[in-house]
């Protein structure tokens, strides 16, 4: 484990709320909660983003995706949702490719759809690129993670976690990280919901992790680190 501390570890963390029913409320709990466990930032829904920096201090990370969860939406949608996200507060954007264009090894689609994002939403917003990694074979998640860095992507993400292929793994997280090299993140997500979990993607490379137990994982942290254990 190193020199990582609980709050170093809960600072990776993207506390997340993407379910399709989740109301205003319960946003708004998750900012507070977010808050109180000192996450590095909250991940909502498009039409949360409002809500969510309303709720949190000034300065504190909102996440949103878009493109969210098939990928299937044209580039100039995935823009323009974009921009409307940042509009309303958001700093960082998590996008979901074009997965036909991934599995067709159509390379010069990615990039361009990636890059027509990243023009949308400007140079100062972290934007990520999520990749379904399970349901890809090497290779592509090689191409796809060439491709998103190439279009200009700040982070590769594995995963939805809405996908039926899974989530995030050990041996994904891995490749992605030997893809893009020590200057681009890689965001683990999708089934991260323990400590011992969380660590073994950020052993893999990890330098983000998406996930909805977020209080979970850090009373597991709090407990490991308060046992001496590691």
């Amino acid at each position: 484990m190193g020199t990582t501390t609980r709050n170093d570890l809960a600072r990776l963390l993207d506390y997340t709320l993407l379910t399709p029913e989740a109301t205003a409320k319960a946003v708004e709990s998750l900012c507070e909660e977010g808050v109180s466990l000192g996450v590095g930032a909250v991940c909502v829904s498009p039409t949360m983003v409002a809500t969510a920096v309303a709720a949190l201090p000034s300065g504190f990370a909102v996440a949103s995706v878009v493109g969210f969860p098939s990928g299937a939406h044209p580039a100039a949608i995935k823009a323009h949702e974009a921009q409307l996200a940042c509009a309303d507060g958001a700093r960082e954007v998590d996008m979901v490719v074009n997965l036909a264009a991934v599995m067709d090894d159509q390379w010069s689609v990615v990039v361009a759809e990636v890059a027509q994002v990243r023009r949308a939403v400007g140079n100062d917003v972290v934007l990520k690129v999520i990749i379904e990694s399970a349901m890809l074979d090497d290779p592509h998640v090689v191409g796809a993670c060439t491709a998103s860095v190439d279009g200009g992507a700040d982070f590769v993400k594995t995963s939805t976690g809405y996908h039926q292929s899974g989530g995030a793994t050990v041996h994904a997280v891995r490749l992605m990280r030997a893809t893009v090299g020590r200057h681009v993140g890689v965001k683990a997500s999708g089934g991260v919901r323990t400590f011992a979990t969380a660590m073994e993607m950020i052993a893999a490379g990890a330098t983000r992790i998406g996930t909805s137990s977020a209080r979970k994982i850090l009373e597991q942290a709090d407990q490991t680190f308060s046992s001496g254990t590691s």
